[in-house]
């Protein structure tokens, strides 16, 4: 039996702004490798897949507004007139939601002078001439208009997952009217979204009324003389004009010239090898799990190795052997402070050893040669392999290639955790670990031992092979000194960090665990007074109802199942009662109760330290960032984020918490990279840089005159252009306008022009060479920067210019932490150094070291790299980490 037609049709821009929004409150976590927003566009494909099963369509077609004019803007020149400006973040996904969905095999469509909803109306109308079956999603109820018996309007509501069916039913049902009067509800009523009028004062109801009881604005017209005297009559006589000029521009356009053929919309299914590709570089993982991906596979398959025990024997000529040598120690588990060794492989390339007996370390000839400097070894993450030895009492030493140190330098973009993937991008077929063990419940060790070593040998094999290719890549792009200068001896700084954690008392924890379980229970308790009734803080919707029905707070913004009280919402109505305040401070509370209070907890080792782990090969700027806990993200700006900080405390009696804290880093290596005049006398001359900087902008004659508000300001200006921010973010930033930010933005470039002149010169560097670089040749390839999409290419331009500053600063904070550690040794020093957060370096002592590190410290970080102006170090100390602020 054939399957009946049906043609799926899909409101581009209303679903694509939709999906942008409902997942707007994870927008910067939804970046790609290349830093292009794709929250919205996740967001769609995940509608995609569940409309796709739902519907079982044999045809489709998403539409797109083609521009602002329409002939509807020509009728009416303030039509849509009143809508903010598409988010920059969002309009650099539409090129890209568009290329997605002509690789699901969906085709995509628009027409100028005409709207989606044009296309939309004209499409279905022919299908159901032919017979097909129609539905429509949209998250613009307009569209319900063209519902029919053949015809099914599914429009949006939660997001774009879930969808309210409309059928003429269903439209009567809640409407009161049929789909065709709806644009004489719309005529009636006017719309506020699409900025035109309507007949004053006449609302949903009123419209509905007069439609019931005339059957259409005509009707009404036809009829209105016969009215009795009203208010309502005079209205409707005024407004007769408007009132037929808002039928007409609701009127959705079914016979809109449309060159498409039905036949021209079968839907074919996934283009698979397109789509993989395309996720791959969106860094969607979720879906390419969802994918039955069986791809023709060209590369070179390893052969097995005859792996010979590792034995005292083999010990022996190991390290008699003068060659270099291949090391493969396996942790199994995700993190490798607490995961056991489970195998070892050594080889010279041409004879291989290993074994699943760790008894092995033990060996005083092995431990030996792992501890041997002059013993050159090769291996896959040094970082994580020191700390795997180390718990079972070896030292390690003499490493030259580090394999996914190299393959990060190499291209940040394209990050490579595993040899695996490695190989892959060299065309070896190597099993990653994931692919290997499997992952979740089903992650495990082969029962076959020989599988396991075979498994070890051939990574080990992969890092001989490839070694020399790597390393001629790397000096071809001058970045070996990086390598050997930077990130090699940093792999060796961090582990010592992190083998040596930080002491944490618990005991700290608890207590603040049961003061801020009072603290929300006091809240709780004068939210419900205040309320007048006690109801669950936590849930949107129950706290909507109390603050705009029952406290009757204005409704800032509304969302399909209710009213929204997100954080921004929250903020606007802080003075309009108190109420509003306690729910922030009961929301901040407890998510840093949840997050940090209970959550560090469970790190916290049989030593009474956490040890974190630094990702070294991460972020595309060289930035290192921490998992296993993330200890560079509590909150500091919050006192009871601050509080937090007291639980961390040395690991000594008569010891303290040192920290050092570059000032204001980033705005230094601008002012070097730029050598902008203004900017280097701020900093040269120690003036307080955002006071500076608000000065000049807002044209006073000194900063006494800067107000605190400009102070502000300035400091969001300041950062926002290191951070190549838009004028969409900036306005968001500091509560303005976008025209306001712009503005801002054009008077910062006025006053600082060696910055004007930077970022034009480094976007031209970025075009002719395709990557942009930092003061030590950290490298990002930027292959989006000659985009045909002007916001593709905006973004990369902006990636551009923010690289080489944030890179910048982070190789000289990486620097300081590699020569701090060496000063330590040589000084002969006790004090350790604990953790790196962002520009700061915390660090615990004697007390009786303090004043020597309070000399020592700031000039070891001052020296890091030479600037054209001063780098500023403040430190502080105190029993605790809260203390050493």
């Amino acid at each position: 039996m054939t399957q009946k037609k049906k043609l799926l049709l899909i409101d581009g821009n209303s679903v694509s702004f939709r999906a942008f929004f409902a997942m707007h409150n994870v927008l910067d976590k939804f970046v790609n490798g290349e830093g292009i927003h794709t929250n919205a566009l996740y967001a769609f494909n995940n509608m995609l897949d569940i409309i796709l099963k739902d519907e079982k369509p044999t045809h489709a077609l998403v539409a797109f507004d083609a521009g602002k004019t329409t002939f509807r803007t020509k009728m009416f020149t303030e039509y849509k007139g009143g809508r903010s400006k598409t988010p920059p973040e969002l309009m650099e996904q539409l090129p890209l939601i568009q290329d997605m969905l002509n690789y699901r095999g969906i085709k995509t469509y628009q027409l100028p002078d005409y709207e989606a909803d044009d296309i939309i109306g004209t499409m279905s109308r022919r299908a159901e001439k032919d017979g097909m079956d129609v539905t429509i999603i949209t998250g613009d109820r307009d569209l319900t208009q063209l519902t029919t018996d053949k015809v099914t309007v599914r429009v949006n509501v939660k997001g774009v997952t879930e969808t309210e069916q409309y059928t003429p039913e269903h439209v009567k049902e809640k409407l009161g009217i049929t789909p065709d009067q709806i644009i004489d509800m719309k005529g009636l009523m006017g719309d506020n979204s699409d900025h035109y009028p309507g007949v004053e004062k006449v609302g949903e109801k009123t419209a509905i009324k007069l439609i019931n009881e005339y059957g259409s604005v005509e009707g009404i017209y036809d009829h209105v003389d016969e009215m009795k005297k009203s208010k309502l009559k005079e209205h409707l006589i005024n407004d007769k004009d408007k009132a037929f000029l808002s039928k007409k521009l609701a009127t959705i356009n079914c016979e809109s010239p449309v060159e498409l053929n039905l036949g021209d919309l079968e839907y074919r299914g996934d283009n698979q090898e397109m789509l993989i590709q395309f996720y791959q570089k969106m860094n969607f993982e979720s879906f390419l799990d969802r994918m039955d991906i069986k791809k023709e596979d060209t590369s070179k398959e390893l052969a097995d190795i005859n792996v010979q025990p590792l034995d005292e024997a083999a010990i022996e000529k190991i390290s008699k052997n003068d060659k270099p040598q291949t090391l493969v120690v396996e942790g199994f588990g995700e993190n490798y402070h607490t995961a056991p060794i489970i195998g070892i492989a050594v080889s010279d390339g041409k004879e291989f050893f290993g074994t699943t007996d760790v008894s092995i370390l033990e060996n005083e000839t092995l431990k030996n040669w792992l501890a041997d400097k002059d013993k050159e070894k090769y291996l896959f993450d040094n970082k994580r392999t020191i700390a795997l030895l180390h718990r079972y009492g070896c030292e390690l030493d003499g490493i030259s290639f580090d394999m996914l140190l190299v393959a990060y330098l190499l291209d940040t973009n394209d990050n490579k955790q595993d040899i695996g993937l490695v190989a892959k991008n060299y065309n070896l077929n190597l099993p990653t670990e994931e692919e290997f063990f499997g992952k979740g419940v089903k992650k495990s060790v082969p029962e076959d031992e020989k599988v396991l070593l075979n498994f070890l040998a051939q990574e080990a094999q992969v890092i001989d092979e490839l070694k020399d290719q790597m390393l001629t890549e790397l000096k071809n792009n001058d970045q070996d000194s990086l390598y050997d200068e930077i990130e090699l001896p940093l792999s060796i700084v961090l582990s010592e960090m992190e083998i040596e954690g930080i002491t944490v008392e618990v005991s700290k924890l608890k207590e603040m665990e049961n003061t801020f379980a009072l603290r929300l229970s006091e809240i709780e308790k004068k939210i419900y007074q205040e309320a007048g009734k006690e109801f669950n803080i936590n849930s949107p919707k129950q706290l909507g109802v109390v603050l705009f029905e029952d406290l009757k707070l204005p409704v800032v913004k509304k969302t399909k199942t209710g009213y929204s009280t997100s954080v921004d919402v929250l903020e606007k109505l802080k003075d309009k009662s108190p109420v509003v305040q306690m729910v922030l401070d009961y929301r901040q509370i407890s998510k840093i109760q949840s997050t940090y209070v209970v959550g560090l907890q469970k790190f916290v080792q049989p030593d009474n330290k956490i040890h974190t782990i630094y990702l070294q090969t991460l972020t595309q700027t060289g930035r290192l960032s921490s998992i296993e806990p993330n200890l560079q993200n509590i909150p500091i700006r919050v006192d009871e984020g601050k509080q937090i900080r007291k639980a961390f405390v040395p690991q000594h009696e008569g010891w303290e918490i040192f920290s050092a804290d570059y000032s204001q880093v980033e705005l230094r290596v601008l002012a070097h990279i730029s050598g902008d005049e203004h900017m280097q006398e701020a900093f040269k001359e120690d003036y307080d840089i955002h006071a500076h900087t608000a000065m000049r902008i807002f044209g006073l004659n000194s900063t006494d005159e800067v107000t605190p508000n400009m102070r502000r300001q300035a400091k969001a200006t300041n950062f926002g252009i290191v951070y190549g921010i838009s004028d969409y973010g900036l306005s968001q930033n500091i509560g303005i306008t976008r025209k306001q930010a712009a503005a801002f933005i054009d008077s910062y470039f006025e006053q600082y022009p060696g910055v004007k002149q930077y970022m034009d010169d480094i976007v031209k560097y970025a075009r002719e060479n395709g990557y942009v670089e930092t003061i030590m040749h950290r490298r990002r390839y930027l292959p989006d920067i000659h985009s045909k999409n002007f916001n593709v290419r905006n973004f990369a331009q902006r990636t551009a210019m923010n690289t080489p500053i944030q890179g910048s600063a982070a190789d000289i904070i990486k620097v300081a932490m590699i020569n701090m550690q060496k000063m330590l040794k040589k000084e002969k020093l006790q004090a350790n150094l604990l953790l790196q957060v962002h520009d700061e370096m915390i660090f615990e002592a004697p007390e009786s070291e303090i004043e020597t590190l309070q000399k020592l410290v700031p000039s070891v970080m001052d020296s890091a790299v030479k600037l054209d102006v001063p780098l500023k170090v403040e430190t502080a100390h105190g029993k605790t980490w809260y203390e050493a602020k």
